[in-house]
């Protein structure tokens, strides 16, 4: 059964990529490839699929993560804040012009910033992780990331650099190129191998905490590791396309509506359902007719907050 699931998915994520390296302003065949065509595939929407994959996969493995960590199903890396930590951090070095746009060091940078807003969320809700003192305590996390973000934006050297901020802010991975392949790949492999490193500690949230206590875990250095790896995965995704939000909450659930719910299972499923449901969404920016192009953020938002409103709803029913 797992196995059918498997390739039904790695099935339906390759079909997503070809529809998503058909779509554009200019068609071409694959079949015979001209000069102009091989430019267009190879050097714009190659890099862009890889990129909404690889965006997709890091957002979905750190939202199933969370979300088992936590141990609450409404956990997703842009409401705890993570994502504006990272943001800020990052809009801070560029404004300031210690960095590029395009450096190996970025990640780190959006990865400290992350970090700083996971231990803030962490330090004030505690080892209470119900629903309402988590989105709270996320929402004020975010809202003051955001504020500085306002801040830092109001106070932009010039305008253009204030547009140029505010569209990234909203996540795209339109006009990106191989350069931000080459630095969130290695994120995203590094993030996943440190989730595996932890596979089993990850396994025994089957239980109850009380009973995960007595395992035998040393469940500080077991929980860091893990924390690396999210602050690492997020981050990354921030310097290359921006914040891209609710994807982080979507997948786990794409995945759990396969009927996979064994924390390990749940986050390499998590990780598909990321990459094609960011493809799909990035397809529909492509083909939705406007003057200018929609930014991915926004169409994730249309997608995912109606299911956070649908979540919630649930649990109050509860």
């Amino acid at each position: 059964m797992q196995l059918r699931y498997l390739l039904s998915a790695l099935i339906i994520l390759l079909v997503l990529s070809f529809l998503h390296l058909a779509l554009g302003p200019s068609s071409f065949g694959f079949a015979h490839l001209g000069d102009n065509s091989a430019v267009i595939l190879f050097d714009l929407r190659l890099p862009r699929a890889l990129l909404a994959m690889l965006n997709g996969a890091a957002l979905g493995m750190a939202g199933a993560v969370l979300q088992v960590v936590f141990r609450n199903p409404l956990a997703e890396p842009g409401i705890t804040g993570i994502a504006g930590g990272s943001a800020l951090a990052v809009v801070l070095v560029l404004y300031t012009g210690v960095l590029l746009p395009v450096n190996w060091l970025l990640p780190l940078v959006g990865m400290l910033g992350g970090f700083v807003s996971l231990l803030l969320l962490w330090a004030i809700v505690g080892r209470y992780t119900d629903n309402l003192r988590l989105i709270l305590a996320g929402v004020a996390v975010a809202a003051f990331a955001a504020a500085l973000l306002a801040l830092v934006l109001n106070l932009a050297p010039n305008p253009f650099a204030y547009l140029e901020w505010s569209l990234w802010l909203l996540g795209s991975v339109a006009n990106r190129g191989w350069e931000q392949v080459y630095l969130l790949f290695p994120a995203v492999v590094i993030g996943a191998l440190l989730i595996v490193s932890q596979q089993r500690y990850l396994s025994a949230h089957i239980f109850d905490a009380a009973t995960l206590a007595t395992l035998g875990f040393r469940q500080r250095w077991a929980l860091w590791w893990l924390l690396l790896a999210i602050t690492l995965l997020i981050s990354a995704s921030v310097v290359t396309a921006g914040v891209i939000g609710f994807i982080g909450l979507l997948a786990p659930h794409l995945a759990r509506l396969l009927g996979e719910h064994r924390p390990p299972q749940l986050v390499a499923y998590s990780a598909l359902s990321g990459a094609a449901l960011l493809l799909l969404i990035d397809s529909l920016v492509k083909v939705i007719p406007t003057p200018v192009e929609m930014q991915l953020g926004v169409i994730a938002a249309f997608v995912g907050a109606p299911w956070l409103i649908v979540l919630l709803w649930r649990q109050q029913v509860r």
